[in-house]
């Protein structure tokens, strides 16, 4: 019997914490079974996903720059992978090739544990960025009944594009509006990479976010970044990035390691650990 494989593929990928997460399970559950970073080239994603399945892998995950184009490659997208148009979760089997998008899933989830009281109908949401995050968050945010989604890009000709893709109640607004834009809206989501180590800050002027208002950021690198830093003493309610990639992780595993795994204070501290 095949010990079980499955990786993430990306460009680059050495700094994925995936390999450390699933690890982490299959350590905890005593499952024979390896999770490995696999740094593919655009040119050779075809050929190395074809190859997989023979050497033992029953799936894998996808990041950046190749979410999108595994979808042609697939024998089967699901139907949230089309209707987001990307895919970060694939399964090997007889059948070939399954494309699917877990990104929606671990967003709610993370969303829902850290905001026990947010539901979708509570009010408007303000999302900012429009790159490929953002598709899973909007739909994650159709699919939660949120009545408006107000849409905001440092390029507004992007989020247009995005808001005539993707199936939902999408209102653009300039990004010079943003921080008015977020006058009664019950959640506030930041999907851009400003605030990441490395990166420029998030410039949001902190008189615009209202007590309880929701405010989460998909960066988890810093854990608390300075949206969530200046939310929280906005007495706002606060939903750090780290969650989604582990919820995101669950389906996956799952399915390739026949385990539901836990999401743990435990498995976060495993992570985070330098």
């Amino acid at each position: 019997m095949r010990v079980p494989l499955a990786g993430v593929i990306g460009c680059p990928v050495g700094h994925s914490r995936s390999p450390r997460l699933h690890g982490t399970w299959l350590l905890s559950y005593g499952i024979a079974g390896f999770y490995v970073p696999l740094h593919v080239e655009a040119f050779d994603l075809e050929r190395v996903l074809r190859a997989m399945p023979a050497m033992g892998f029953v799936g894998a995950n996808v990041t950046i720059p190749h979410k999108e184009a595994v979808l042609s490659f697939a024998d089967h997208v699901t139907e949230k992978a089309q209707a987001i148009g990307a895919a970060n979760t694939l399964s090997f089997s007889d059948h070939g090739l399954e494309a699917d998008n877990t990104d929606a899933y671990g967003f709610l989830a993370n969303l829902q544990s850290g905001a026990p009281r947010w539901r979708g109908a509570n009010g408007p949401a303000l999302v900012l960025g429009a790159g490929g995050a953002a598709r899973a968050v909007l739909f994650a945010l159709a699919e939660a009944g949120v009545p408006e989604i107000r849409l905001s890009n440092r390029t507004r000709e992007r989020a247009d594009a995005l808001a005539a893709e993707i199936a939902a109640p999408i209102m653009v607004v300039p990004w010079e509006e943003r921080e008015a834009a977020a006058d009664g809206a019950a959640l506030i989501v930041n999907t851009t990479a400003l605030g990441m180590e490395g990166q420029a800050p998030l410039v949001f002027a902190p008189e615009a976010l209202r007590s309880g208002t929701v405010v989460t950021d998909i960066v988890y690198t810093p854990l608390e970044t300075p949206l969530l830093r200046a939310a929280r003493a906005q007495g706002c309610i606060v939903v750090d990035g780290l969650g989604m990639l582990l919820y995101q992780a669950v389906p996956g595993f799952e399915r390739w390691f026949g385990r539901r795994p836990e999401v743990t204070q435990a498995l976060r501290d495993a992570v985070l650990a330098p």
